[in-house]
């Protein structure tokens, strides 16, 4: 399952969400933008229960994190 979260991150912790977000598992790639939200992430999972725990055990629980919203890709 491939999604793009969209994370909006407090002031001054963009750099350490981004480097932090790129090392959990199913992280293709993060990056930081200008605007909101500030990271966007492109991950890859095997099923919608890892994508689950993936953002609402890992992502969300970042320091920093503020707030997500995924979109998942269709085919």
């Amino acid at each position: 399952m491939r999604a793009y979260i969209l994370i909006n991150v407090r002031s001054g912790k963009v750099r350490d969400v981004v480097v932090a977000v790129s090392r959990l598992n199913g992280v293709q790639h993060a990056d930081a933008c200008w605007g909101l939200p500030d990271v966007f992430a492109y991950v890859s999972t095997p099923d919608e229960r890892s994508l689950h725990g993936l953002v609402m055990d890992h992502i969300q629980k970042l320091d920093g994190v503020e707030r997500t919203e995924t979109h998942i890709v269709v085919e």
